[in-house]
C-alpha cells in the first residue's frame, strides 16, 4: 500500500497505464545558431497554436474559468526573459534548441518548486508543460499518450500536466496516481472538477507500478493498492458501490431546510472561485457560508480591477437567487501570496501584515474591493465578512472605511443596498475572549477554527512535526467556541462555523448543542452535513 495526498474523492479500480513524460534529449553542437534560434521560434509559434486549440476546445469539459491555465501557458510562451534565456543558451554556447528549453526550464521550474508558497511551488508543473511541448515539437515526437488513451485505465505517472488533466477523457480514466502535486495543483483543481478519483504527491509510484498491474485507487484515503488479492478488490469494489449509493441517497437532502429541535440551521457552502458557486446550488447550499476573494488576486498578474470583481461578486449573488451570500475581504498573508504586491517577507507571516491588516495598510486595495462589493449588493442578499479581526479599535476602522466607500458611492450616484449585512471572522483569541464587545458592533460572527486553533494551541497546522497536538476538540478550543456562540446569542446575533471542523461529522452534535446556527463547508460535504443533523425537514 502506498500512501499520497487524497487530492480528488472516490475509489477507482483498474490496469495501471504508465505515462512516461521524459523526454530524452541529447545534447549536440550546433554550427549555425541563428538556424538554430529561427527553428526555435517555428517550434514556439505551433506550440501557442496547439494551446490556443487545447483552451477553446476545454472550455466545454472543464469550464471557462479553469481552461484559463492555458492562459498561464502562453504567457510563458511570450514570457520574453524565459524564450531570451533559450535563446542565450543556443548563442552562446553553440546548443541544439531541444537542450537548451530542457536546461532553461528546469532551471525555471526549480526557482518554482523552491518557493515557500505551495501555491507558486505547484506551478512548476506548468514550466515543465510548456518546455515538453516545444521539445516534442522540435523533436518531432508525439508523447501526449494520455490523449491518445483507447481503453479504461488508471493513469500512473510522475505528473500531469494541466493541459493533459483538460483533455482526458472522462470516461476512460478511472482515476489518476502520480509522483508529484498537491491539493492546490491545477490538475488536482481540474481532476476534482471532472470528478476522477486522484492521489498525488506518491513521491515513487512509478518506479513501483508495472503497467497493466491492476491497481485500487482510493482518493478519500489517499492510498493506492497495487496487484491486490480477491479479497481486497471484493471490499473496494463493495466500497465503490457503497459510496455510489450513498450519492444517490444523499440526493434526496437537497432541497430540505433543516429544522431540529426547533432551531433552523443553515448549511452553507465554502467557495473559492466563482465557477464553485454552480457546485454549491448542485448540492443544495442554503447559502454561501464563506466566498475566500483572495483568489480573485491570486490567479492574475496585476491587481484584479474594481469592475472584474464587481462582476465576480455579482455572478455569484445572482446564482444563489436571494439566498445569503458571505463573501470575506481580501485575506492575504500567512500562507497565501501574491508576488506582484511585493509585499515585505517576515519572519512570522502568520502573525504580521496579513487580512484585515493588510487591507487597512494599503486602503487603496480594501476600498475598490469594497466599492465593487456595495455595487453588487443590489443583485442579492450580501453578507460582508472582514477576517482576523483582533480587537475593537480594528473594526471600528474597518467599519470607517465601509462607511467612508458608502458616501463616495452616494456623492456618485452609484446605487447599492442598505440592506447588506456584516461580520467577522473569530479567529483570533484576543477576538472570541472580547466576543462580548465585538457583538454589539456587527450582525454576525463567522468562526474561523483552523486559524483560531493554530493561534490558541500555538501549534502550526502545517508543521507535520507538531501536526498530532492540532485538536479541534481540545478543551480550550471548545471553551472559546461556547463562549463566542453565548456571547453572540446574548446580543441578538447569530454565529456560523467556515472552518474545517464545521465538516467534522463527529463534531457536529456538539457543536449544534453549544447553539452553532450556522455550518459552512465545501459543497460536497453539504449534504452529508444535512443528513447528520437529522430532525424534521421542510421544503421540495
Amino acid at each position: 500500500m502506498d500512501r499520497g495526498i487524497a487530492a480528488s474523492s472516490g475509489v477507482a479500480i483498474g490496469r495501471a497505464h504508465i505515462i512516461k513524460k521524459e523526454i530524452e534529449v541529447k545534447k549536440y553542437r550546433v554550427e549555425n545558431a541563428n538556424e538554430e534560434i529561427d527553428r526555435l521560434d517555428r517550434a514556439i509559434s505551433i506550440a501557442k497554436d496547439e494551446i490556443e486549440k487545447i483552451k477553446d476546445a476545454s472550455v466545454n469539459t472543464i469550464g471557462e474559468k479553469n481552461a484559463k491555465v492555458f492562459e498561464a501557458h502562453l504567457m510563458i510562451l511570450e514570457d520574453v526573459e524565459f524564450i531570451n534565456s533559450i535563446k542565450n543558451r543556443i548563442y552562446n554556447d553553440k546548443i541544439n534548441a531541444e537542450y537548451a528549453v530542457k536546461l532553461v526550464s528546469y532551471e525555471y521550474s526549480q526557482i518554482f518548486l523552491n518557493m515557500e508558497n505551495e501555491y507558486f511551488k505547484e506551478r512548476a508543473s506548468d514550466i515543465k508543460d510548456v518546455g515538453n511541448r516545444i521539445i516534442n515539437i522540435l523533436s518531432g515526437s508525439n508523447n501526449n499518450s494520455i490523449i491518445n488513451i483507447h481503453k479504461k485505465c488508471i493513469i500512473v505517472a510522475d505528473d500531469i500536466t494541466p493541459s493533459e488533466t483538460a483533455q482526458m477523457n472522462k470516461e476512460l480514466v478511472l482515476g489518476i496516481a502520480t509522483n508529484l502535486g498537491g491539493k492546490t495543483s491545477h490538475s488536482a483543481i481540474i481532476a476534482r472538477t471532472l470528478e476522477i478519483p486522484a492521489v498525488l504527491g506518491l513521491g515513487n509510484i512509478t518506479d513501483v507500478v508495472k503497467e497493466g498491474d491492476i491497481l485500487i485507487l482510493d482518493g478519500d484515503e489517499g492510498i493506492v493498492i497495487i496487484n491486490p488479492d480477491d479479497e481486497t478488490v471484493k471490499r473496494y469494489k463493495e466500497k465503490q458501490q457503497k459510496i455510489n449509493e450513498e450519492k444517490s441517497e444523499l440526493l434526496k437532502y437537497k432541497n430540505i431546510i433543516v429544522n431540529k429541535n426547533g432551531r433552523l440551521i443553515e448549511i452553507a457552502a465554502n467557495i473559492g472561485k466563482i465557477e464553485e458557486v454552480d457546485l454549491a446550488v448542485k448540492y443544495g447550499a442554503d447559502g454561501i457560508g464563506l466566498f475566500r476573494t483572495e483568489f480573485l488576486y491570486m490567479d492574475k498578474e496585476t491587481l484584479p480591477t474594481e469592475d472584474e470583481q464587481f462582476e465576480a461578486y455579482k455572478h455569484v449573488l445572482e446564482k444563489m437567487e436571494g439566498k445569503p451570500v458571505i463573501i470575506r475581504t481580501l485575506d492575504i498573508g500567512g500562507d497565501k501570496h501574491i508576488n506582484y504586491l511585493n509585499l515585505e517577507k517576515e519572519q512570522n507571516p502568520f502573525l504580521g501584515l496579513r487580512a484585515i491588516r493588510l487591507c487597512l495598510n494599503r486602503i487603496d486595495l480594501f476600498k475598490a474591493q469594497l466599492r465593487a462589493l456595495l455595487r453588487a449588493s443590489i443583485y442579492g442578499n450580501l453578507r460582508i465578512m472582514f477576517p482576523m479581526i483582533s480587537g475593537l479599535k480594528e473594526l471600528r476602522k474597518a467599519k470607517g472605511v465601509l462607511k467612508e466607500v458608502e458616501e463616495e458611492l452616494s456623492s456618485q450616484g452609484i446605487k447599492y443596498s442598505n440592506d447588506y449585512k456584516l461580520g467577522i471572522m473569530i479567529e483570533v483569541p484576543s477576538a472570541a475572549i472580547i466576543s462580548d464587545m465585538l457583538a454589539k458592533e456587527v450582525d454576525f460572527f463567522s468562526i474561523g477554527t483552523n486559524d483560531l486553533i493554530q493561534y490558541t494551541l500555538a501549534v502550526d497546522r502545517m508543521n507535520q512535526n507538531v501536526s498530532y497536538l492540532y485538536e479541534p476538540s481540545h478543551p480550550a478550543i471548545l471553551r472559546l467556541i461556547k463562549t463566542v456562540i453565548d456571547n453572540a446569542h446574548r446580543e441578538g446575533i447569530w454565529v456560523g462555523m467556515c472552518g474545517e471542523m464545521a465538516s467534522d461529522l463527529s463534531m457536529t452534535e456538539t457543536l449544534f448543542e453549544m447553539g452553532l446556527d450556522e455550518f459552512s463547508v465545501s459543497p460536497p460535504m453539504i449534504l452529508n452535513l444535512k443528513k447528520k443533523l437529522g430532525g424534521t425537514y421542510e421544503g421540495n
